[in-house]
């Protein structure tokens, strides 16, 4: 038997925990079929979280290829489909992946698994970003050192926690529906241990009230790192301070738990407890337009 899991038309961090819904009650082992036929946009944690949604299952599911051929050439522009087609079994119409051009995509799905692996990512965006945060954000040009450090931190927790390899991607576009400016969205997904198990395994179990929230908190608000060595932690607050500088937002769902640094232009939750399960960690990192009258 064949569970269909409905991929919603808009696929980004709030609406694919309707997906993780429609999975909770089921087995790992449970053959799946994601159906995208009928959306038509997704957001780099739309994508990259689908790719960890293969690895978390037992059986190899399958996926329909979206319809719309606009947004088949976009998943492929972004290499979503060079990677699905090793985790899934492929069903639709799949383009095949052209040069990224003039695309709104600044890196392209990448799997991150070791410490090469960010040293090149970065890399490859710096040219990219200064353009970007300068020109099209209207950030001052000393955002640019500190997004590389910011993308380079966040692939790096894959690298030093996840245990296992995992996805970053980046993109620019427009968000109109929420803000009304363009953004910047930094997606960095895992199926690894997470948070919450990252920090048991040096520091042992604290306590009943112990969880995925717990953690979060920790790791996010008190910079505590599973690592003793003096200085360590300081990586996700780093990032805090950048995303806070440039009025961005932060969110990190790892496990049943997620946690937000809330701007002043979301509406978002800070804490939420008590969601679906979803193995690992999964960082997006959003910075805003800056606007003349900021």
């Amino acid at each position: 038997m064949t569970t269909v899991i409905n991929i919603p038309p808009s696929l980004d961090d709030r609406t694919f925990e309707s997906v993780l819904q429609q999975l909770a009650p089921l087995p790992p082992d449970e053959k799946v079929l994601i159906d995208t036929r009928h959306t038509r946009w997704a957001s780099p944690y739309g994508l990259t979280a689908l790719l960890v949604l293969a690895q978390t299952r037992a059986e190899r599911p399958a996926l329909y290829a979206p319809e719309a051929e606009e947004t088949a050439s976009y998943w492929a522009r972004a290499q979503f489909f060079r990677y699905a087609e090793g985790l899934f079994e492929m069903h639709g119409s799949v383009p095949r992946a052209r040069g990224a051009g003039e695309s709104d995509v600044l890196l392209e799905i990448t799997p991150v698994a070791k410490s090469e692996d960010v040293h090149e990512v970065v890399g490859r965006i710096q040219s990219k970003a200064q353009a970007i945060l300068a020109k099209e954000l209207n950030l001052d040009p000393r955002a640019t050192m500190g997004f590389a450090m910011t993308l380079s931190e966040a692939c790096q927790n894959i690298v030093e926690h996840a245990g296992r390899g995992g996805w970053v991607a980046v993109q620019t576009y427009r968000w109109q529906k929420r803000l009304g400016r363009r953004v910047v969205q930094i997606a960095v997904c895992d199926a690894g241990i997470g948070f919450r198990q990252s920090l048991e395994s040096a520091q042992g179990r604290r306590g009943d009230r112990w969880d995925d929230a717990m953690a979060l908190e920790d790791a996010v608000i008190r910079s505590v790192s599973r690592f003793r060595d003096a200085g360590r932690g300081q990586g996700l607050a780093g990032i805090r301070r950048y995303v806070g500088r440039w009025d961005g937002k932060l969110s990190i769902r790892s496990g049943t738990a997620r946690i937000a640094i809330v701007p002043s232009w979301d509406e978002d939750i800070p804490l939420e407890e008590q969601l679906p399960p979803f193995p690992g960690a999964q960082v997006l990192i959003t910075i805003p337009e800056r606007t003349a009258a900021r």
